[in-house]
């Protein structure tokens, strides 16, 4: 071999010259282009002599070599059918590369994605118009409470359309409003409808003003409802007052819609199922429709809830009943399947609701309607009650144009609100035994009144009310050994009685004068009052309603004058 050759084979590698031969199905060793091949597998054959005369020569094992052919070290046999462990350098597939475009694609659409679910939720927090509470409400709802929103309806006209509906000008006053009250426990509601022309007093306003400062709006006597909103400047937050001041009852938020939400909500669910009980014509709200029933929309929708004229005794109390009814089909719209599985219809819900309604400053993000309306979500339909305030005409009036609260009736329906009290038979699943406990605690023997020995404090009552109960309990009952003992450590929602053990009879006695629960009733320890003598415990919680007012919350509605259901369609006469 020339040195050339040589040059040649020194520079290329035995392992990349294993090549299978097709005559023979083997793998084999190609040295150099001119160098003999020699099959792998299988024992080597001898080389045939030559025939040329060379001169040999002996190595030191006797072994005759071969001048001129280098030994090469034997490189292990790659096993049948396999390639060798050191292979050519490759080209990518087509269908990696296809994957690995793919993956690539499909992680930008991701990120894409995410960045335009930001981009939209940013457009859905820029379409809320929140206003201030002006310190009006509770600071905002709680997944663990009890949960009251005011919502309310204004004559104000928005939107393209709204032209004809309304008065001229208006401001938009508190025509419709809902104080609806959803349980503790998420089991039932109660949605209150407030006449508009209900006689209230409107209390001062602390109203925060565009520059950031705050301007008292004087409050008046003897009005309707529907000017605490509107009226000499007066916003939400003023309405929210006049609640508190009517009913007792905190709203911990608010929602205000004007007369385009109704059109754009009930365009986006599809239109709602309402029934009339007869022919309706109504000129002033546009409603023309036939007895019976009708799916409604837009500007229909709008004319069903405004009418009053041609139902009931043409007067708001009987709008009010169509109001109750619309809502009631909105509702089972919202949560029907149909509304809950369309993605698009959910997405419009989302553009249109945050469009079309004013929140208060508590709820002013997209994430926070979204949790209020996943408390909303565990109501089922047939526990959410619509009834409206107890109410007489006016007895001042000859012609019969506003009404005053029922003072027989209205009390009894607000306690029930703040007693969290369901106005429908709901199933509650609380464990038999602990009621059985709760009220195992008020039988047995009682002390005399005269044996009672206790310290009264005020945790959250109004102020005085520990010492009007102390005079209360000696002057009139006889509980002598009492004592006003101040403040308590901290407020509490309900009225305790705490005891020892060994002063139960006189826990029962007191519980009877009080007017108290099983459940007020909390077994303890004695603790020792000005004198150094053991007394029980009675701590006047947020719920204590003056000296000698019982205290038992009641398991049962008040009758109301009239009351649905959401889950029922009530046909409007």
């Amino acid at each position: 071999m020339d040195a050339q050759g040589r040059g040649r084979a020194d520079n290329i590698d035995p392992a990349d010259q294993w090549v299978l031969n097709p005559n023979t199905g083997e793998y084999e060793l190609r040295l150099t282009p001119s160098a003999p091949q020699s099959a792998v597998p299988g024992p080597r054959r001898p080389s045939a002599p030559s025939t040329q005369s060379t001169p040999s020569r002996t190595a030191p094992s006797g072994t005759p070599e071969v001048p001129g052919q280098r030994r090469r070290r034997a490189e292990p046999e790659p096993p049948p059918g396999r390639r060798s462990r050191r292979q050519p350098v490759k080209k990518k597939s087509k269908a990696k590369k296809v994957l690995l475009w793919t993956g690539g694609s499909m992680a930008f659409v991701l990120v894409a994605v995410s960045a335009a679910g930001y981009l939209y939720i940013k457009h859905l927090n820029d379409n809320i118009t929140s206003v201030s509470d002006d310190g009006a409400s509770t600071g905002g709802f709680s997944k663990d409470k009890a949960i009251n929103l005011l919502i309310i309806g204004t004559d104000k006209r928005t939107g393209k359309g709204n032209e004809g509906y309304g008065d001229t000008g208006s401001v938009g006053h508190a025509d419709t409003n809902i104080l609806l009250h959803i349980s503790k426990d998420r089991s039932n509601a109660t949605a209150l409808s407030i006449p508009r022309d209900l006689i209230v007093d409107v209390p001062d306003c602390p109203t925060e003003q565009s520059d950031g400062t705050t301007k008292v709006i004087a409050g008046t006597q003897n009005v309707r409802f529907n000017t605490s909103l509107g009226q000499d400047d007066r916003t939400p937050s003023c309405t929210v007052r006049t609640v508190t001041e009517l009913t007792g009852i905190k709203p911990d938020n608010f929602m205000v819609a004007d007369f385009n939400a109704v059109k754009t909500l009930t365009d986006a669910v599809d239109g709602v199922e309402v029934c009339l009980g007869k022919d309706i014509d109504d000129k002033q709200s546009h409603l023309k429709l036939s007895k019976g029933t009708h799916k409604i929309s837009g500007e229909t929708a709008l004319a069903f809830v405004r009418t009053r004229h041609s139902v009931g005794f043409g007067g708001d109390l009987s709008r009010i009943q169509l109001q109750q009814q619309f809502l009631s089909a909105l509702m089972r719209k919202l949560s029907s399947n149909s509304t809950l599985t369309s993605p698009t219809k959910l997405l419009k819900l989302a553009e249109v609701g945050t469009k079309s309604l004013t929140v208060d400053s508590q709820l002013d993000s997209i994430g926070k309607l979204k949790d209020l309306g996943l408390e909303l979500g565990k109501l089922n339909p047939k526990n959410l009650t619509f009834t409206t305030i107890p109410v007489l005409d006016n007895p001042a009036e000859k012609v019969k144009a506003t009404v005053v609260l029922n003072e027989s009736k209205a009390p009894a329906v607000f306690q029930a609100i703040k007693d969290d009290v369901s106005f429908t038979a709901v199933k509650k699943k609380q464990a038999k035994a602990s009621k059985d406990a709760a009220a195992a605690r008020l039988e047995g023997s009682k002390s005399a009144a005269s044996e009672v020995r206790v310290r009264i404090l005020n945790g959250g009552a109004p102020a005085g009310s520990a010492q009007e109960t102390l005079s209360w309990l000696q002057n009139d009952e006889g509980v002598l050994k009492s004592e006003n003992a101040g403040n308590a450590p901290a407020e509490l929602a309900r009225t305790t009685l705490e005891y020892a053990p060994d002063q139960a009879d006189q826990a029962r006695e007191l519980a009877s004068l009080m007017g108290l629960s099983g459940s007020a009733m909390k077994p303890g320890k004695s603790v020792t009052n000005s004198q150094g003598l053991p007394a029980i415990t009675l701590t006047l919680g947020k719920d204590f309603q003056g000296a000698g007012v019982s205290l038992t919350t009641p398991t049962k509605a008040p009758e109301v004058d009239s009351k649905t259901t959401a889950d029922k369609v009530t046909c409007a006469k």
